[in-house]
């Protein structure tokens, strides 16, 4: 057991689905701010919500992170509070971890 709640195999697996993870997420932003562009609102107004959806949404997690060791689970509950991944994403990581992330979890 680590101070973390993870193990070192962890964190190099974290690190390296870490991108894959963000390009998921920001295709999703993409789709999204595709869908408000072709409403039907009115130019300003489309222009406007972009622009606070993308000032919004680039201070996500699954956009850009504090890549700290000691931040790891921290950046993993907030990936999957902001949708970027889900439990099921973790599979590979070990047991430590996942119940390290889970505990925020609990009701």
């Amino acid at each position: 057991m680590t101070n973390y709640g993870f193990t070192k195999k962890d964190w190099t697996l974290f690190r390296e689905k870490l991108p894959g993870w963000q390009e998921a997420y920001m295709d999703k932003l993409n789709k999204e701010y595709i869908e408000l562009l072709s409403s039907q609102e009115t130019p300003a107004h489309k222009f406007w919500a972009l622009e606070k959806r993308i000032r919004r949404d680039k201070n996500d997690t699954g956009v850009q992170l504090n890549m700290k060791r000691s931040n790891c689970i921290f950046n993993i509950v907030s990936l999957i509070n902001e949708g970027a991944i889900t439990m099921a994403d973790l599979d590979d990581f070990s047991d430590e971890l996942k119940e390290s992330v889970s505990r925020f979890f609990l009701d």
